[in-house]
């Protein structure tokens, strides 16, 4: 097991956790900008709904290659290399989409972008793990989770604005320049000799065994039952957010009739939501984590799974804004079962472990995406409505929360007393 870094200053520790928030910030303006656009781009392009939704499985195909190998490298050169990279290396495949001639390049660059987005949760978990002492890590990873939704929450307004004004090309090219000014918030966030210490690697000779083979340690994370556990609810829910935020834009468009420039006025509410429901819910668990020896919240997951089961309720409110909130409080539900199985998950595996377990969820979420947007835009197409998908994704949520509380964990690593 490698060692864990001396504990850093509070304002170092949370100082690298708003770093790796805003990582994943970045990775989801990027990435949602074609979801924001598509009202405008399935015309222009002459995709069918199923096309689109193939464009979500593309993404998350090379992203469930691409996290647990992207993982594993963190594990090795440590998340402050590993996130810099990734960044400038999605930055411009981000801009490449806006020179797309049609369906067939920008499918392919949909799997570019999956590829390289692939470090940015493992790395961003890596930091957080290395970063806060275990007592404050679900409060971390709800911090964390806020990061994909604030960065979805902003893309629609900036591509529907550039779009408005200059076209579609040119709001590709002018959302993948968000990333390029994450770098030097980055480089200076990481300069300090204490927060090198603790997001790079320590001695070759501190790695196990299996982890200086090769890449032994992945198929040892996927065996691994908190890591098993926690895909369970990946799978049960992440449907549900890949709907809410790659379909949403179309659902607006074809059942409240709203135009391309009015979409950030609603896009705005589901991550806001799920924003909220991270931080919340994470506190809460960080919390209750502190009180009870480090174990999760029962009640609080059960909570967050009725309020994620509600997606259904988003038919028979009336009106965009109300549609909306809807969706929104079931992200919020996610969000906060997401801060709490990340923490309980990453807290039982072994610390040379921690990137790749978190590459494994990235993508079993990636897997849930390949399976579910597809078969949901069939849908859409096949049936002229949105409530069978709705429905289906609504009812997949409740029986993951009821086995991840079912399965006995392994112990935890670090037992968190509370200091009082």
């Amino acid at each position: 097991m490698t060692t864990p870094p001396a504990q850093l200053r509070p304002a170092v520790a949370w100082s690298l956790a708003v770093g790796a928030t805003l990582t994943m910030a970045v990775s989801y303006f990027d990435r949602q900008a074609l979801a924001a656009l598509s009202p405008t781009l399935i015309p222009a392009l002459g995709m069918t709904t199923e096309q689109y939704g193939l464009l979500g499985s593309a993404f998350a195909f090379a992203y469930l290659i691409g996290s647990p190998l992207s993982g594993w490298i963190i594990d090795r050169i440590g998340s402050r290399h590993g996130l810099l990279g990734a960044v400038v290396a999605w930055s411009i495949v981000a801009a490449l989409h806006s020179l797309v001639p049609g369906y067939g390049v920008l499918f392919a660059l949909r799997i570019a972008l999956g590829l390289t987005e692939s470090p940015s949760f493992p790395g961003a978990a890596k930091t957080i793990e290395r970063a806060l002492p275990a007592a404050d890590r679900a409060r971390g990873f709800g911090l964390l989770f806020t990061g994909s939704s604030f960065g979805a929450l902003l893309a629609p307004f900036a591509a529907s604005a550039l779009t408005e004004r200059y076209g579609w090309r040119v709001a590709f090219l002018g959302t993948a320049v968000v990333g390029l000014a994450w770098i030097p918030l980055w480089l200076v966030l990481t300069r300090s000799r204490a927060a090198r210490a603790a997001l790079d690697p320590g001695p070759q000779a501190e790695l196990p065994r299996a982890a200086r083979r090769g890449v032994a340690p992945i198929f040892e994370a996927v065996r691994h039952p908190a890591v098993q556990r926690a895909c369970v609810v990946v799978l049960a829910t992440a449907p549900l957010v890949g709907f809410t935020l790659q379909m949403s834009p179309k659902l607006l468009a074809d059942v409240e009739h709203i135009a391309q420039a009015d979409m950030g006025k609603y896009l705005w509410i589901p991550p806001l939501l799920f924003d909220v429901g991270s931080l919340l819910f994470g506190h809460l668990a960080s919390v209750h984590a502190r009180a009870h020896r480090g174990e999760p919240s029962k009640a609080l997951f059960v909570f967050c799974g009725l309020l994620g089961s509600g997606l259904w309720l988003m038919l028979v409110v009336p009106g965009p804004h109300a549609k909306m909130v809807i969706s929104g409080l079931a992200m919020a539900g996610v969000g906060g079962l997401f801060a709490t199985f990340t923490a309980d998950m990453l807290g039982r595996v072994p610390t040379s472990l921690v990137s790749t377990a978190g590459g494994i969820t990235a993508a079993a979420q990636s897997l849930a995406h390949i399976v579910a947007l597809p078969l949901a835009g069939r849908a859409i197409d096949r049936t002229g409505g949105y409530a069978l998908p709705i429905i289906a994704l609504s009812a997949a949520v409740f029986p993951g929360v009821l086995v991840w509380l079912l399965w006995k964990p392994p112990p935890l690593r670090e037992v968190t007393t509370d200091p009082a």
